[in-house]
């Protein structure tokens, strides 16, 4: 393992900042605690501050040499509402909010790549280093972009990371086009006539009719599209009537919907809209869909592909980076970015939870989980990932 030298220096200042985050979690646009933190340290360095982008957002810009050219680096802040029930010292102080997907560590990494490029330098042009609110079903992404960011702040490509428990500390996980899934929700209303369950024949049931609503959305994944496209359909939630006796007068289906390319997330929308207009009619029912697009699939660019896992075999050796793994049907909304700009997001492993201190919770340390923690150990890796991709991306003449 190549690190940034010097950068192990940093590890103790840079992990206590992680658990004072960790400690005080924002959701998102909330972020305000957690982005002044940011705004303060990266001045303290000597790097060029902006606030407010997107809301809550930061960007530090550090100029070296004499060239124009950029790049950005980008981590999410806002964490999850959830009750941690991890008791170390460094758990929430805040009931019902915690840092269960890693943002806080992302944000800590991205910090140590830019306090060691402040202070050592060794490329020539413009890094942004990019703190990103509002992940976490917000769009933040997207409110940054909406603000100007890549006018701003302009970059040639931009890079994403994003912690991965039950992979091992020390290896990095990558592939060209899609990494993650878009993420759309729907909600389908079935309205049926009520009337007493003993005498069903006087109504329509928008139960029965949602049953089979359920089982026909599925012909879309293994009868509509192409086998060779991957998608998935859940339906998550069922809620109709309220007593044992009574044949409600409607019913409401909700769920979600993912898949690794929007044409394939089109066919499946205008197959959900058909079904769901033209099969309640068949029992006198009638349905209605709503389709809300979240996020769009994370798509790397295959060339800004190849050249991050360049960096990352000279950072830790090519046995160590899985430079096609499996794409997860997650889903980020760095893909707002990915759509504006060539870029990559890879994945760092965060080992398989036994960093964590006495005091964690018993489940398994894994993304959204209350018993989740980030590990301190990727602070100084990270931190060289960001680094060395800086130094390769705008090299000294």
């Amino acid at each position: 393992m190549m690190l940034a030298e010097g950068i192990l220096d940093l590890q103790s200042e840079i992990q206590s900042i992680r658990r004072d985050i960790h400690a005080h979690p924002e959701l998102c646009y909330q972020e305000h605690r957690t982005a002044a933190l940011v705004a303060a340290k990266l001045a303290a360095w000597g790097i060029e501050v902006t606030t407010g982008v997107g809301g809550t957002g930061v960007v530090g810009t550090l100029r070296r040499g004499s060239s124009t050219r950029s790049v950005g680096l980008r981590a999410d802040m806002d964490a999850l509402p959830l009750q941690e029930h991890n008791t170390f010292d460094h758990a929430s102080q805040h009931a019902g909010r915690m840092h269960a997907c890693g943002h806080d560590g992302h944000t800590a990494m991205l910090l140590a790549g830019a306090r060691w490029l402040s202070l050592h330098g060794g490329f020539d042009g413009i890094v942004h280093f990019i703190f990103q609110p509002a992940e976490e079903g917000g769009a933040g992404a997207q409110r940054m972009i909406d603000d100007g960011l890549f006018e701003r702040f302009p970059c040639e490509a931009v890079f994403g990371m994003h912690n991965w428990p039950g992979s091992a500390t020390g290896t990095f996980g990558v592939t060209p086009g899609p990494m993650m899934a878009s993420s759309s929700e729907f909600e389908i209303t079935v309205q049926g006539k009520g009337a007493h369950a003993a005498m069903p024949h006087l109504g329509v049931d928008p139960v029965l009719v949602a049953t089979h609503l359920v089982q026909a959305l599925q012909s879309i994944i293994t009868r509509n599209k192409r086998p060779i496209d991957t998608a998935v359909l859940s339906v998550t939630e069922i809620h109709a009537g309220n007593a044992t006796n009574i044949v409600p007068d409607s019913a409401i289906i909700r769920g979600t919907v993912r898949t690794f390319t929007t044409e394939t997330l089109d066919l499946v929308e205008s197959r959900m809209r058909s079904i769901t207009e033209q099969l309640p009619p068949a029992f006198g029912a009638t349905g209605s869909l709503h389709f809300h697009r979240n996020y769009p699939p994370t798509i790397n660019d295959p060339a800004q592909t190849a050249f991050a896992v360049s960096v990352l075999k000279d950072l830790v050796g090519e046995a160590n980076v899985d430079a096609a793994c499996e794409p997860t049907m997650g889903a980020e909304d760095f893909a707002f970015m990915l759509q504006v700009k060539a870029g990559c997001y890879v994945f760092i492993g965060n080992g398989d939870g036994s960093h964590r201190d006495s005091g964690h919770g018993m489940g398994p340390c894994m993304l959204h989980n209350p018993s989740y923690d980030f590990n301190d150990e990727l602070i100084p890796l990270g931190g060289s990932y960001w680094a060395r991709l800086a130094q390769k991306f705008l090299p000294l003449a």
